[in-house]
């Protein structure tokens, strides 16, 4: 058995006298991939951020390699071959791999001059040891994005790094990607690295990872030995309750013999959608599938205003509605949750109310002025119906977790009670019980009457929302499908790989 690398013994946390995280422990052997997982608020950041350096703990004691150390900083965390590979890249596209790795390291000549081959030199040697099949002097823009993150684990290695935190690592990642990284992944467990791996993908977690560690509220729930446990079990730990499967399509009535509430006829935007043609009913959720390059993300771009359509026709309502901006979209009743909740769909540094009254300003303003009592009732009722975790709603987006922050980006849109809202990836990079969350008020807003267009690659999510799915190719709908013809996620997988 191999001998823990790094041990969390008893760490305790509390910001403004409210405790985070309570006696929690945490052990990392040599040459393992350790799953670290728990739901919304679970303290699984702020034990990697006490880790790293980011903040310092209460009470409570690390060892590395059986030695008690101190880590306040950054640095100290460095010094003890600690790095944190982010979810959001930080390499700089336009400069070459190794200029990245190296980055505010640079090799110099004796004239105090860059040496860039000096720093290709080591970073060859280090891309060959890992057995990563990239030049030092590609272009990192220039690479795929599988590339980028294997970029970032170099560059952490550079810095003879032994324990590595990866946060959501195949987030941006295509299946070919994730395949790829998986498997370097295995060749760093080889060569003795030591892996934390943080992930809201529990298939991932079940390939890649030996043990599993579970936190819940703060408090250190167990440790699972992968091959030893099951998906139902994890679950149950996450949520604290048995599993209450949401996951699990219920077969939903609406309306079939009434006009479409949104319809879209001949649509076509350059090379990226050809001749779309779709309609929703009142309640009716239509889910999209297909693989990366497809059209999804560029189809619910188009409808919102974003992308610029070049022909076609969009009704909401029955009436004819044209859509050449975002402001047309929002004027026709139309919603959009992004793909990417940080860049598009929040502004991280205002406040939960700040971003929930963006879009309706106009229906809170009294005079020139914001009318707070009327937008601060509007927001905390919606915190309280999407179940939101924050000490209030003045608290900075940007401190919530992930689930929360896409609760944000959904209440927002609420708020302007839309008739038709289009969500692309709106359960990515959230936990089991944020995901349960979300479905449960999707489900709610169609049976409310609302049209419903979902975006998913995650297709058991995608399976327990939809009605009818839609799949896409090369920018076009290929087939739709009754959910209740589909059998299984096989069946569905089958659908999508079949052109």
């Amino acid at each position: 058995m191999n001998q823990p690398i790094l041990e969390m013994m008893n760490i305790s946390k509390a910001f403004n006298g409210i405790t985070v995280l309570d006696n929690v422990d945490f052990t990392l052997r040599k040459g393992e991939v350790h799953a670290l997982m728990g739901g919304n608020g679970a303290g699984k950041s702020t034990l990697m951020k006490i880790l790293t350096g980011i903040y310092t703990a209460d009470s409570g004691e690390i060892l590395i390699e059986g030695k008690r150390v101190s880590i306040n900083s950054i640095d100290d965390a460095n010094k003890n071959n600690i790095s944190m590979i982010f979810q959001e890249f930080s390499l700089i596209p336009t400069l070459t791999v190794a200029q990245n790795i190296f980055l505010t390291r640079e090799k110099r000549t004796s004239f105090g001059l860059l040496n860039d081959k000096e720093s290709e030199k080591k970073t060859e040697a280090l891309l060959k040891e890992l057995g990563v099949d990239i030049k030092p002097s590609d272009i990192v823009q220039e690479l795929g994005v599988g590339y980028w993150q294997m970029t970032e684990i170099a560059k952490a290695l550079s810095q003879e790094a032994k324990i590595l935190v990866m946060d959501e690592p195949t987030s941006s990642l295509t299946k070919t990607e994730t395949v790829v990284l998986f498997d370097f992944i295995n060749k760093l467990k080889a060569k003795g690295y030591s892996i934390i791996y943080i992930s809201h993908r529990m298939d991932e977690i079940f390939q890649i990872c030996d043990r599993i560690t579970i936190l819940r509220d703060g408090r250190y729930i167990t440790t699972e030995t992968c091959s030893e446990t099951d998906l139902d079990t994890v679950i149950q730990h996450i949520v604290g309750r048995e599993f209450d499967k949401a996951f699990e399509w219920q077969e939903r009535p609406y309306l079939t013999d009434v006009p479409p509430i949104f319809e879209v006829k001949n649509l076509n935007a350059g090379d990226k959608l050809q001749d779309i043609n779709l309609a929703i009913q009142p309640g009716e959720i239509v889910g999209i599938a297909g693989l990366m390059g497809s059209g999804r993300t560029e189809l619910v771009r188009s409808l919102f205003g974003i992308d610029p359509i070049d022909s076609g026709e969009i009704y909401v309502d029955g009436k004819k509605r044209p859509i050449k901006s975002a402001g047309d979209a929002i004027k026709a009743g139309i919603a959009l949750i992004p793909e990417d909740r940080r860049m598009q769909g929040l502004v991280l540094q205002h406040s939960v109310k700040d971003n929930m009254i963006l879009p309706i300003l106009s229906k809170v303003k009294r005079g020139l002025f914001i009318d707070n009592k009327k937008s601060n009732e509007i927001s905390n009722q919606l915190v309280q119906k999407l179940n939101i975790k924050t000490d209030n709603i003045f608290k900075t987006s940007g401190l919530l977790s992930g689930g929360n922050q896409q609760k944000i980006v959904l209440a927002k849109w609420l708020a302007n009670d839309p008739t038709v809202l289009l969500l692309d990836e709106p359960t990515i990079g959230v936990d089991i019980g944020a995901k349960t969350e979300i479905i449960d008020v999707i489900r709610e807003l169609a049976e409310s009457g609302k049209a419903i267009l979902v975006v998913s690659s995650e297709l058991p999510e995608l399976l327990a929302m939809s009605d009818r799915v839609v799949v896409m190719h090369e920018g076009k709908i290929k087939k739709e499908i009754k959910r209740k013809e589909i059998k299984s996620e096989e069946d569905l997988e089958y659908a999508i790989q079949g052109f």
